[in-house]
């Protein structure tokens, strides 16, 4: 019998070098492509608040309410609410920031309501609700202008 011959087995071998150079252009894409920018830092800071005074100052804390003929409250030149408004919900809100500075400044709010002549007596009692849901107990009154 013959003698078989082996066929000489080869060495399977996977070349190094392509494996470097994409592992290389890998490395050089997500380097480029990622971004540069800073990550944010945590800022910390507090907002400014009311602060407690230790004296009373010494200003007048007096919001005059002028309600006109048609019956628009103007507070500063500034109207609040519309005439026909059931609730004087802007007035009272401005009311309410009015007497807290008030009381952080260790001072009494003090609200004068300065109706026209001829100006409906219901108006006038809306002003004067829309100071009772602020808090606020200083009311005053004073003489319309009309002339």
């Amino acid at each position: 019998m013959a003698k078989l011959k082996k066929k000489a087995e080869e060495k399977i071998s996977i070349p190094i070098a392509p494996m470097i150079d994409v592992v290389f252009l890998l490395l050089i894409y997500f380097m480029v492509s990622s971004t540069l920018e800073q990550q944010e830092a945590d800022l910390s800071f507090q907002l400014p608040g009311s602060v407690e005074q230790d004296e009373p100052l010494d200003i007048p804390d007096e919001q005059i309410i002028e309600i006109r003929e048609d019956g628009q409250v103007v507070v500063n030149d500034y109207p609040y609410d519309v005439p026909d408004a059931p609730r004087l919900e802007e007035l009272a809100a401005m009311l309410t920031r009015f007497r807290e500075a008030s009381a952080a400044n260790k001072v009494e709010a003090i609200v004068t309501i300065s109706p026209s002549d001829s100006v409906a007596h219901a108006q006038i009692v809306k002003v004067m609700d829309a100071c009772s849901m602020a808090g606020v107990e200083a009311v005053n009154f004073a003489l319309g202008d009309d002339s």
